[in-house]
């Protein structure tokens, strides 16, 4: 009788492990890369804006606070042109 009992723990325990890995094993898989995600997302945005502040301050340096202004200003005007233009193809 005891070796029956210990079968059939056995077979909750391998049961439980088999849902488990189908279940929770995903989910924290998921979890992990979504989470690095974000943390890869941040650290590329911070790195684009200090790139920029790092570009405007040598700009301001020749020209003027205005100038550099102006010269990010034809920038991105130039970039709306461009995705414009290419929206209608």
């Amino acid at each position: 009788m005891e070796e029956l009992a210990a079968q059939f723990a056995d077979l909750i325990e391998g049961l439980a492990k088999k849902i488990r890995s189908m279940t929770v094993d995903r989910i924290d898989r998921g979890i992990r890369l979504t989470g690095l995600g974000i943390l890869a997302g941040t650290f590329a945005l911070t790195a684009v804006l200090f790139l920029i502040l790092a570009i405007f301050g040598a700009l301001e340096i020749p020209l003027t606070t205005a100038g550099a202004f102006g010269v990010f200003a034809a920038v991105l005007i130039g970039a709306g042109v461009y995705m414009w233009i290419k929206r209608s193809e």
